[in-house]
């Protein structure tokens, strides 16, 4: 399966924003961390808008703010603003196969989108954002997860 940039963009902006919804960044700012195109995103950024998942303020001290609930909304919900999902999953623009091995092999494909859109379906915002911040990746890379700080009394 193969998102599309934009959905890329839109995917890193709407986590980035609801990581803290209080705060308001510029379009500049997610593009630098995220390393991509500050014109893409903007296009991104407006969609999302028009969608109810953020809010733009224009002018100095303008920016972008997270406007969706992070506890219903999904990864589905983003991808489907810019992802043409058929009812045949994510990968259903090949030629239909002449053979019974392509036949069986398309079948399978199917049944892979169809759990991945399922898989889609289920995380929410809320819950990638319990993802970054376990780090799981952390351990394969030899990274260590940064340390919480505790309030001494």
């Amino acid at each position: 399966m193969k998102l599309q940039k934009a959905t890329f963009f839109a995917l890193f902006a709407v986590l980035e924003l609801a990581a803290d919804p209080t705060r308001q960044l510029a379009a500049a700012e997610i593009a630098d961390k995220y390393g991509i195109s500050l014109h893409h995103l903007a296009k991104v950024l407006r969609d999302l808008g028009r969608a109810g998942i953020v809010d733009a303020a224009r002018g100095v001290g303008g920016g972008y703010r997270f406007a969706g609930n992070p506890k219903r909304l999904t990864l589905m919900d983003v991808i489907e603003l810019f992802e043409p999902i058929a009812s045949e999953g994510l990968g259903g623009d090949e030629p239909p196969p002449a053979t019974d091995v392509g036949r069986a092999l398309r079948l399978v494909l199917n049944e892979i989108d169809e759990h991945a859109l399922a898989t889609f379906r289920s995380i929410t915002i809320s819950t990638m954002l319990k993802i970054v911040a376990q780090r799981p990746w952390a351990a394969a890379l030899g990274e260590r997860k940064p340390r919480r700080r505790t309030q001494r009394v």
